[in-house]
């Protein structure tokens, strides 16, 4: 990955850059991909016709038409595992989960066929499938539509894990992860889709396997990804106030993670907190914790910190579902916690 897209924000003052959103972003990645390469298609519930339940992939299928922008059943089961065959088979499909919450009707295909298949093959086949899905809060979507469960699947090894929160990483991960032998999980944050950035107008592919510094700070690290990124961002620059310098790590990948990132920055600032969307309770927040425990207990001036979201289910009513998820607010008072100015 090139020094340009580890600083922050990643393209805002690159030349050509133009003006985007998130979902315009990942249509244009897709659209991309299934130019470049004949064996790439998008397959899943209302991506074809009706454009996608994020709009998406809006205007696909008129430019791919329907062998290759596929609109398939309610059965996240039966389509996951289509994807699975076709993969094995030499394709390289993309598959659409419309949201997190409904993976869990294809976890099956995803933990026993798709994680498991090269090691129960003895290396004889590959799974080179991407499967994306929206996933998180704050879109007032209830219970049923809103949970973060990332984290679970950065528990499963076979697969990879990325959460993109910029516009670049949008555009970029989708063509990386196509490459990649083993299949991979794109999770896209709902509050994001409509977000606008700068991108440059030669955006290519990104490497998936680095987290990146997006500010740099010196009294403590905050370590988060997808949606949280920008609330954590904003928490920084509101510290600022409190004379509270901090670094901002957007993890990127949440399977494999990298640890050497995200200790070099604690071995320096000697603080971290940690910002995840899901549930505190065995939550990837978590295992980040004790990675930087078992990795530079002996640096750090302070417990390490975590925001995560309540234990229980996402709420519908607005003021409700915002107090059951990370805030910048939040975030500010667990640092200045930190620092004995709460």
């Amino acid at each position: 990955m090139s020094e340009m897209r580890d600083a922050a924000p990643p393209t805002s003052e690159r030349a050509g850059a133009i003006e985007t959103t998130y979902r315009e972003a990942v249509r244009e990645a897709i659209r991309d991909a299934l130019r470049r390469d004949d064996r790439v298609l998008l397959m899943g519930e209302d991506v074809g016709r009706y454009g996608g339940c994020y709009a998406v992939s809006k205007g696909l299928l008129a430019e791919f038409g329907p062998e290759r922008i596929r609109d398939t059943p309610l059965s996240e089961s039966g389509f996951t595992g289509a994807g699975i065959g076709a993969a094995m088979a030499g394709m390289r499909p993309i598959v659409e989960l419309m949201t997190v919450n409904f993976s869990l009707l294809a976890l099956d295909q995803i933990l026993n066929s798709a994680a498991t298949i090269r090691h129960m093959s003895g290396n004889q086949f590959g799974v080179p499938l991407v499967i994306r899905m929206a996933t998180g809060a704050g879109k007032q979507l209830a219970a049923q539509h809103s949970h973060s469960l990332e984290g679970w699947y950065a528990h499963i090894p076979g697969i990879k894990v990325l959460a993109p929160a910029t516009v670049e990483d949008a555009r970029g991960m989708l063509w990386t992860a196509l490459q990649d032998p083993d299949p991979v999980l794109i999770f896209e944050n709902v509050m994001l889709y409509n977000m606008a950035g700068r991108l440059a107008a030669d955006a290519g592919a990104v490497g998936i396997d680095k987290a990146a510094v997006r500010r740099a700070g010196d009294d403590v690290t905050l370590i988060t990804y997808g949606g949280s990124l920008w609330k954590t961002l904003a928490a920084a620059a509101a510290l600022e106030h409190e004379a509270i310098s901090a670094e901002v790590i957007d993890l990127r990948s949440l399977r494999p993670l990298d640890n050497e990132t995200i200790l070099a920055s604690v071995r320096k600032t000697r603080r971290a907190l940690v910002v995840d969307e899901g549930w505190r309770s065995g939550s990837l927040a978590a295992e980040i914790c004790m990675r930087i425990v078992e990795g530079a207990f002996f640096e750090l001036d302070a417990p390490i910190g975590r925001v995560c979201s309540e234990e229980v289910p996402i709420p519908y009513a607005r003021h409700l579902e915002e107090a059951a998820i990370p805030q910048t607010a939040k975030i500010v008072a667990a640092v200045k916690d930190m620092f004995g100015k709460a």
